[in-house]
């Protein structure tokens, strides 16, 4: 064998082992790139999956109760209905409307939970920012006085605002409502003042400052520079303070707030859910059923269900319009605060 010869079975034997190497690598590259591809469609799916189960399981009975509304009334006992109702009708919206006075019901509850919203946002904001910059050596017991508002059930206070109010003369007047707001012993005060105190303290001193030599006093400086820059804890507290008197039953029950001049749409309800068959006679709501469905105790259920929607549909309307600013605010409100 030449010299040729030698070199070129070299050659070839190099060429050989390195396109093997190449191949393999390849190989082994191709299938981690498929195993990370594999893997996050993998995690992606069971994302996918968990949300939509999610999703199903928080939307199911508002899909539900939507469903019911629509359904026609003499359907109620119709096996063969289970989702989609046979007979379309809002005959069902038009008695919950009729039982729960909406229209009226409806405005005074908005009027309510709006004022009082914003009574509470200016005093729980006032009095968390009083116990982030205004210190002094009784701010922490006077703070764990707030935290115990949290803390002690609303039922122990309730005889003692009772009678107090009694005496005044603000028993079954919205005021009442109010006053308790104002003075930042509304629904979950204690709760938005903390908020407002960890959101105050997360913001720099400096801002203080800056207003102070300028001339601005304490309550200038918490309107005009502090507050604007507490905007993530002021739309979280305004929705939770306007979700949780919209949704007040105790209070209004005890004060005595709702009443033929003033309904508002909690009270109706729970007139409505312990007695339908009265709401319905009183309003005549029984005239525009025949008395096989009026006396079909699923058919008051239903009735109860639908004007239970229709009280939560302003608020889901609500809902769409500001989600966005709610979790930026949530967001916000953890990261500063």
């Amino acid at each position: 064998m030449n010299l040729k010869e030698t070199y070129q079975k070299l050659i070839k034997s190099v060429k050989t082992k390195w396109t093997k190497f190449v191949d393999t690598e390849f190989n082994h590259k191709e299938n981690a790139r498929r195993k990370r591809v594999y893997g996050a469609l993998f995690g992606k799916s069971l994302r996918y999956i968990f949300l939509i189960g999610l999703c199903f399981v928080i939307l199911f009975p508002t899909i539900q109760q939507i469903l019911q509304a629509l359904r026609a009334p003499e359907d109620v006992n119709n096996p063969a209905v289970v989702w989609i109702p046979e007979h379309w009708s809002i005959k069902n919206i038009e008695l919950s409307l009729l039982v729960l006075d909406y229209k009226n019901a409806l405005i005074n509850t908005f009027k309510l939970s709006f004022i009082s919203m914003v009574l509470q946002v200016f005093a729980t904001a006032l009095a968390g920012y009083s116990f982030s910059r205004l210190r002094n050596k009784f701010s922490n017991i006077l703070f764990i006085v707030v935290i115990l508002t949290i803390i002690i059930p609303p039922q122990a206070l309730s005889l003692a605002q009772y009678l107090y109010f009694n005496q005044l003369g603000l028993i079954r007047k919205e005021i009442s409502i109010y006053i308790m707001n104002a003075f930042g012993m509304g629904i979950r005060s204690g709760i938005f003042i903390f908020i407002f105190r960890q959101f105050f303290l997360g913001l720099p001193k400096e801002i203080e400052e800056s207003a102070q030599i300028d001339g601005a006093g304490v309550f200038r400086t918490f309107w005009s520079v502090m507050l604007p820059n507490a905007r993530g804890a002021l739309v979280t507290v305004s929705l939770f303070a306007f979700v949780w008197a919209w949704n007040d039953a105790y209070y209004v029950k005890i004060f005595e707030v709702s009443t033929e001049e003033f309904p508002l749409l909690t009270m109706r309800l729970i007139n409505v859910a312990e007695n339908v068959y009265t709401a319905l006679f009183y309003t005549g709501g029984l005239q525009m059923v025949g008395q096989d469905i009026w006396e079909n105790p699923l058919f008051l259920a239903l009735i109860s269900n639908v004007s239970a929607l229709l009280m939560m549909l302003p608020l889901l309307i609500m809902y769409l319009f500001v989600q966005r600013q709610f979790v930026e605010s949530i967001e916000r409100t953890g990261i500063v605060g």
